[in-house]
């Protein structure tokens, strides 16, 4: 089974268990008044609640194994002009938020609002002002582009690592 195999089935297996729940939601009681809609509504219904505890079972052992083939795969990407090869456990924390916290640090590098040109000193005489800067402008904005651009890289290589990758169990 391929990993979005594997996703997809979880995510079916989550529409059944919510379906069970709802079946015994609305058939565990009835009034005096009302008429059983099963031969056997009692054993009906615990056949439901089993069938519940099953598919649970097997959504813990399908996530069980993604978990496990996302933490021992390993995958290259390329990013900016570096093969970089992280795990698609790796790759899954850089691609939820991780590239983005890179890029906000790089989005702060900057003049603070400071303009360049003639000023009056402190003691009213003109004084030029000029910027000087503790980091290098071109480096920002490389940094800014590649952490920018990092989340959709990651998307689009794992599309393609989730259907081609087998299942580690």
């Amino acid at each position: 089974m391929k990993i979005i195999e594997a996703l997809k089935q979880t995510k079916d297996l989550k529409r059944k268990a919510d379906d069970l729940r709802d079946l015994v939601k609305d058939h565990c009681a009835i009034s005096t008044l009302e008429t059983q809609k099963y031969p056997n509504q009692t054993k009906q219904v615990s056949e439901w609640m089993q069938a519940h505890s099953d598919v649970l079972k097997e959504i813990l052992r399908l996530r069980v194994a993604i978990q496990r083939t996302n933490l021992e795969v390993k995958v290259t990407i390329k990013l900016g002009e570096k093969q970089i090869e992280k795990t698609i456990a790796e790759w899954i924390h850089r691609r939820r938020d991780l590239a983005n916290e890179d890029l906000s640090i790089w989005n702060v590098l900057g003049d603070r609002g400071i303009h360049e040109g003639m000023a009056k000193g402190p003691t009213g005489d003109p004084v030029e002002i000029k910027v000087n800067r503790f980091y290098d402008p071109a480096e920002r904005d490389n940094k800014k582009d590649l952490y920018s651009s990092e989340p959709s890289i990651i998307d689009a290589k794992l599309e393609v690592v989730n259907a081609v990758t087998d299942l580690i169990e």
